[in-house]
């Protein structure tokens, strides 16, 4: 029998061995905290009234659709502010149209300037400027909700020691690889920053479905501390705000909001670019993890193919420690996919493991190569 330090690449099943291991941290630590998640806590006897957020550029087509679904909701006292980011197309007309006919909706207007491009931040803050109420709940002009209940459900996490709520973006099924790579992608993402925000390290939300406190965007200086860059209205600032004494989170069914998938992986690639330029901005803690798990998971794929080939002997060895790990690999996605009402992804999840840390390098480097090409439109 051939010793293992007779040939270092032997030593690959140590690798091996290591990484299954910092990917237990992950999978039995950290991801398992949303599968076992049971929310205990019960409606509030009285709803806050809420500022609903929207920022809109050229999304005519989309608020004709969507915003009639944000407007009807069932919740006692809640207002829609729209804020229309130098539209080119109709879009101050359908507001205006639906102002007319919803007492509660009410929208502002950030002129196009030919020197400077103003980012989606610059809106955001417009809009929460506009705000009449304390409790601010952001949406996208692109997406709706599951049900008249969004508000209801995500303002059912609001008290007084919580300063914002998470909730779920999901897109839309439809056919196709690239529907299933986009919704795997986003469902990935999701089960991340609520895993971590349970665990006490909350790191990220989007900006489709987040909630906050107008004093908590104040007190911290809004947008301040990234404003240069083009994306983070979300994810930064919850990486800037959030910890364990002041978030939430919302995974109700009722509480999902829903966007239509990019139709090319083009516009898909491009839009990924766009968030990857923030993750470098994120807190140490938040890098550390996050990167930790992407280089064990890569070493876990690479160590497991090559023993396969340097180690033959040890093939049960190799096969039931990669088993392990893909039986709680499809436990906790699973389970998670149950409780945000996503379907028909889970054969995809091992291919979609290997591919998508191979799919963000390229964004990165795409960005280093053409910064210009991340800015929001």
């Amino acid at each position: 029998m051939v010793q293992i330090t007779d040939n270092p690449l032997l030593l690959l099943p140590a690798l091996f061995a290591l990484a299954f291991i910092v990917q237990m941290v992950y999978y039995l630590g950290i991801y398992s905290a949303i599968v076992f998640y049971r929310d205990k806590s019960q409606a509030p006897n009285q709803y806050p009234p809420v500022s609903v957020i929207i920022c809109a550029k050229n999304e005519e087509v989309n608020l004709e659709r969507h915003l009639p679904l944000i407007l009807e909701q069932d919740y006692p006292e809640f207002e829609v502010v729209v804020v229309n980011h130098g539209s080119a197309d109709d879009t101050d007309m359908v507001l205006t149209r639906y102002q007319n006919q919803y007492g509660h909706l009410k929208f502002t207007e950030l002129q196009r300037d030919q020197k400077f491009n103003h980012n989606k931040k610059l809106a955001v803050a417009l809009g929460i400027k506009k705000a009449s109420y304390e409790w601010l709940l952001f949406t996208d002009a692109d997406c709706y909700p599951a049900g008249r209940n969004w508000i209801r459900s995500m303002a059912g996490r609001f008290d007084q020691n919580t300063s914002l709520v998470l909730g779920y973006g999901g897109y839309e099924a439809q056919g196709g690889w690239l529907n299933k790579l986009i919704r795997l992608d986003t469902l990935t993402i999701a089960l991340q920053y609520f895993s971590y925000a349970l665990r006490g390290i909350p790191y990220m939300g989007v900006g489709r479905n987040l909630a906050y406190r107008k004093s908590l965007f104040f007190n911290n200086k809004g947008f301040a501390g990234h404003y240069h860059l083009q994306s983070g209205d979300d994810d930064l600032f919850v990486n800037q705000t959030a910890h364990k004494h002041n978030t939430r989170i919302q995974i109700n069914q009722e509480a999902k909001i829903i966007s239509k998938p990019h139709q090319s992986f083009d516009r898909w690639f491009f839009q990924k670019k766009r968030h990857l330029t923030t993750s470098p901005h994120y807190k140490k803690q938040s890098r550390f993890l996050l990167l930790t798990e992407v280089f064990s998971r890569l070493a876990f794929y690479g160590a497991f193919v090559l023993s396969l080939v340097y180690w033959p002997e040890g093939y049960p060895f190799l096969l039931t420690i990669f088993g392990i790990r893909l039986m709680l690999q499809i436990f906790d996605y699973k389970s998670f996919m149950n409780r945000v009402g996503e379907k028909n992804l889970l054969l995809l999840v091992i291919f979609y493991d290997i591919l998508l840390p191979f799919i963000n390098f390229m964004g990165i480097i795409s960005n280093k190569i053409a910064s210009n090409n991340t800015k929001w439109t």
